[in-house]
């Protein structure tokens, strides 16, 4: 029965003569991709609303909720460029659809979770997931129109998805915590995860297979170790502190993992990560403020979900809505982002964004128990509108630097650096606040490193890349 009646589906909706899709498949194909990357945007700033309700119903300190973030964000950035790669040996359909049937699985065991270890471990099968729906949904509409333009704004539109999705996340949760508890928040994502695959099986068509394309499998497990002990050891200084045995191991495990993954990506006949593009001193540089980017806002961003709840005891509710300005002008700022870019150049445009978000950091310094809200929101929403006029701009300027045939990993080497950034910021930030009594003054120091990170980020795009164009 349901065999034919998806067979009844494709056929109401065929395909023109010339093979390519009728308007209607390509908009389904586009809707199930949107959900793929949507519900991974939104699993990113949905779990920040509900850290609190977490911590008070499964117990465990800072520490436990840095994990609940980062267990999913290490398998996220660890796992993305195999993942690409997978879909190139398999099918970028077969393994959208695994993804996507992993995530749903994963969010709903999440749901369930009897304590924060359970929860932990399912949060990194939700990462691995994550990693398998984004470079593999691109693949599927880069398949689904094969007309430039067309696809230019299909991926305008998947972009765009994925960030209201972002935007959401805060409201969303914190409205779910406030009516069902923190379990919805996971639970949400079964009619999304159920939605996206019935339309991807039905209409999204199955890309090519590469048999020959080599899984780099030693890298890969070199860079979950490396990745994976860096995060653990920073987080734990933030308990021990950074003299204690077990956290210079840590960072003893990381670094000689990290020196083992650049040693095998340099003799790889497939390398996971070809080094070679790192010649490119533009895409490098790129690369880098992407890092630092995330470093400094997804750090803050868990640091100041936890300064809502714990210190200023707001609700997960009215944490939600106090997010919403920040997260609500990304939308519109990533749009003017490009014509601003027209006008005054990329690499300032990149310059421009990162010196507005170090000087709301740096506004937001005398921070303390009580401080107003609307100073707080001021800050939060230039910090945003900074980060929505550094990501388009310098997105387009790392795949200029490199030519059209390595697109593809160019722009998952970004979203791997742009995710390790994510981890480092929120184990770096979390193990600032924390020691016991230390919450302001954790975060007015990482107020401080964001500032630094961001003027660096500026700096190096402005001047180092100018260097790098002989300009």
């Amino acid at each position: 029965m349901q065999r034919s009646s998806s067979a009844a589906i494709r056929a109401a909706v065929p395909e023109a003569r010339s093979g390519s899709p009728s308007r209607l498949v390509g908009a389904l194909t586009l809707a199930a991709m949107s959900l793929g990357f949507g519900v991974v945007q939104l699993d990113i700033t949905i779990v920040n609303t509900a850290l609190e309700s977490i911590r008070t119903a499964l117990g465990g300190h800072v520490a436990a909720l840095q994990w609940v973030v980062n267990a999913y964000t290490i398998t996220f950035a660890a796992f993305i460029l195999t993942a690409g790669a997978l879909g190139d040996r398999f099918g970028a359909k077969r393994i959208f659809m695994a993804g996507f049937a992993l995530f749903t699985a994963a969010s709903v065991g999440c749901g369930l979770a009897p304590d924060a270890v359970s929860l932990i471990a399912l949060r990194g099968l939700q990462g691995l997931a994550a990693a398998m729906l984004v470079p593999n949904s691109l693949a599927l509409l880069n398949h689904a129109y094969p007309d430039a333009k067309a696809r230019g704004r299909a991926v305008g539109v998947w972009a765009a998805g994925a960030s209201l999705a972002l935007t959401a996340g805060p409201f969303v949760g914190g409205t779910l915590i406030a009516l069902v508890g923190w379990r919805a928040i996971f639970f949400v994502n079964l009619p999304i995860g159920l939605a996206g695959l019935r339309l991807a099986k039905i209409y999204a068509r199955e890309t090519p297979v590469h048999a020959a394309r080599a899984l780099d499998l030693p890298g890969q497990a070199a860079a979950v170790l490396s990745l994976g002990a860096l995060s653990a050891a920073v987080i734990e200084a933030g308990v021990r502190g950074w003299t204690e045995g077990a956290v210079i191991l840590g960072l003893v495990i990381a670094a000689l993992a990290g020196a083992v993954f650049v040693w095998r990506e340099a003799r790889a006949r497939q390398p996971m990560l070809p080094l070679v593009l790192f010649g490119n001193r533009l895409f490098a540089l790129c690369a880098l403020v992407g890092l630092l980017a995330n470093i400094a806002t997804y750090g803050l961003i868990f640091v100041f979900s936890l300064y809502f709840q714990e210190i200023n005891h707001l609700s997960a509710f009215t944490t939600g809505l106090a997010f919403l300005p920040m997260f609500g002008v990304v939308f519109p700022v990533n749009l003017l982002a490009p014509r601003m870019a027209e006008r005054i150049g990329p690499r300032a445009t990149i310059a421009l964004g990162a010196s507005l978000s170090a000087a709301a950091c740096l506004a937001l310094l005398p921070i303390a128990p009580g401080t107003s809200y609307g100073m707080i929101a001021l800050q939060l929403i230039g910090l945003s509108c900074g980060l929505g006029l550094v990501v388009p701009p310098l997105t387009a300027t790392l795949l200029g630097s490199v030519e059209k045939s390595r697109s593809g990993v160019a722009a998952g080497v970004l979203n791997a650096t742009r995710q390790t950034g994510s981890v480092l910021g929120v184990a770096l930030f979390g193990s600032l606040i924390a020691q016991s009594g230390a919450f302001i003054h954790g975060l007015r120091l990482s107020l401080a490193i964001s500032a630094a990170l961001m003027l660096a980020a500026a700096g190096v795009i402005r001047w180092g890349a100018s260097a790098a164009s002989g300009r």
